[in-house]
């Protein structure tokens, strides 16, 4: 729908969760509700108001409610917008068909999965091959529920598996770029530097409804994520195995340091909540991989949902820093020169 909505109107139904609602008021006083409903694919704001018939409607419908709106859909800087709404519950096998998602992003998230246990399989530091198993084998059903934010990057159910995953095979070209940086620690920052969110942007075990729990709201992920690491940590250093890592170096309490740190600092600066600045090799990679990700899947997004000014320029999308311009195509080999049976010589 946001792909396809403009100025234009387009009539479409859609089926979506209701994910929550407040209340607000107009300037002139009036309340108004404004509606967030979400599928396999992310979320959108609805406005319903007061004179409206799905302001009365929406107030008696719980969060989770499955819906299909049926409406003609425009869009603007500000979002969705429908008139001539009409509405139904979903029952029966339509509503088993939306719990069952979006297909191709299953799919996806199903690909990403494979790879972020097969990075983790390759890891060869004992301790934090053991960690990362530990992670997947106890909360992997809660991993690949989680989102990886509750807005602007992977607002989905399984968007965190989705980031995870592409700052994985990120991290690993750029430890093949820079040999100096130690890939085992890098690529199991990668895992846990976000496992906070578990906590902080989790689903319930059906539906696309992303939930607020009183750890995420009071904690956060970053002190969530250390909290975790240090529980996993003790929990393998009692594993028969663990006998075998007071030999080890670099040292084991190094190690956990190491990655703990990576958790702290991955946002990178103390304005955007990191309790400490990256001042290791592995933390400054780590957090320009995952700002690299998060920025690019918001570029994608914005191309997508975007209104076109002029030709190849698109309005500014929330919160990149300006309006968008085109991307330029990759460069196509010429084809066969006609009847000399070689490719053009380019130098």
């Amino acid at each position: 729908m946001k792909e396809q909505a403009g100025e234009q109107p387009l009539a479409a139904a859609v089926d979506c969760e209701l994910q929550s609602r407040s209340q607000r008021q107009t300037k002139g006083g009036k309340p108004y509700l404004v509606l967030v409903f979400a599928d396999a694919t992310g979320s959108f704001n609805l406005n319903a108001w007061s004179d409206a018939p799905l302001f009365e409607a929406a107030q008696g419908m719980p969060d989770g409610t499955v819906v299909r709106l049926d409406a003609e859909w425009t869009q603007n800087q500000y979002g969705l917008n429908a008139s001539s709404i009409a509405w139904e519950r979903l029952t029966g096998d339509a509503l088993e068909a939306f719990y069952a998602g979006d297909a191709a992003t299953a799919e996806k998230q199903r690909r990403d999965w494979d790879t972020i246990t097969t990075f983790a399989a390759s890891l060869k530091d004992p301790r934090l091959h053991a960690l990362a198993k530990r992670f997947i084998d106890d909360l992997g059903a809660k991993f690949r529920r989680a989102a990886a934010a509750r807005k602007n990057h992977h607002a989905r159910r399984g968007g965190l598996v989705e980031h995870v995953a592409q700052m994985m095979r990120t991290a690993d070209l750029v430890c093949s770029a820079y040999p100096q940086l130690n890939r085992d620690l890098l690529l199991t920052g990668v895992i846990f530097h976000d496992c906070g969110k578990l906590w902080e942007n989790q689903y319930a075990e059906k539906g696309f409804a992303q939930g607020y729990s009183l750890h995420g709201e009071m904690l956060g992920h970053i002190p969530l994520g250390i909290e975790l690491v240090n529980k996993l940590w003790r929990d393998v250093a009692e594993s028969p195995a663990a006998k075998g890592w007071l030999a080890l170096e670099p040292a084991t309490e190094s190690v956990r340091l190491h990655l703990l740190h990576l958790i702290a600092s991955h946002h990178g600066e103390y304005q955007f909540g990191s309790p400490t600045l990256p001042r290791t090799p592995e933390a400054i990679a780590l957090h320009h991989v995952d700002n690299l990700d998060a920025k690019l899947e918001m570029m994608k997004d914005a191309y997508a949902q975007a209104s076109e000014l002029a030709d190849g320029i698109y309005e500014k999308q929330f919160p990149l820093p300006a309006n968008l311009v085109a991307p330029l195509p990759a460069f196509d080999v010429p084809p066969l020169i006609a009847g000399q049976g070689q490719k053009a010589d380019l130098f």
